[in-house]
């Protein structure tokens, strides 16, 4: 992990992991029901404050919090079009295949990449740190293979142009 990217994703860690305080509640509108307070949003007495971390305007996670789970939405960095095509083609490509994450979202929150929902469930059948652990190493890991992949279009690229233009000398 970078020294610029430590702050972000220590800041992010706390934060993550004091919100994920989570229990079983059921619905008070609809008896035997126990439905994600964070996604159904019925009662706004049991939803936390929203917290959003930012590292700069293109790169900023939100984590939105309720007695019984939690949401926790990023918006990856983006520097010009490439990346921002393969930032979708990538992220696309896992919410296609959520089923195998547990926790990821099929659709991201709006004006965000990605986003996760962590439930009670969640929480009591597997370890709270390697959920969190999970999350942290998604963030440092979706910035590294958008890069490598830029990297890989680029080469690829100039190799095409490279053989089109020997036709012409």
């Amino acid at each position: 992990m970078s020294n610029t990217l430590r702050p972000y994703l220590s800041a992010v860690r706390s934060t993550v992991t004091a919100a994920m305080c989570l229990e079983n509640f059921s619905s008070q509108v609809v008896e035997r029901h126990n439905k994600p307070e964070v996604e159904a949003r019925v009662s706004s007495e049991v939803l936390l404050t929203p917290v959003v971390i930012s590292r700069n305007e293109n790169e900023k996670v939100l984590i939105e919090g309720s007695i019984n789970s939690l949401r926790i939405s990023i918006k990856v960095k983006q520097a010009d079009e490439i990346e921002r095509i393969l930032c979708h083609k990538f992220t696309r490509f896992l919410m296609l295949r959520a089923e195998s994450f547990f926790i990821l979202r099929r659709k991201p929150v709006e004006g965000y990449d990605i986003s996760f929902l962590v439930t009670n469930h969640h929480t009591e059948t597997m370890y709270k740190h390697k959920l969190v652990d999970f999350i942290i190493q998604f963030m440092e890991e979706v910035d590294k293979e958008i890069s490598e992949m830029k990297l890989s279009l680029n080469a690829r690229a100039r190799i095409v142009a490279e053989s089109y233009l020997q036709q012409f000398s």
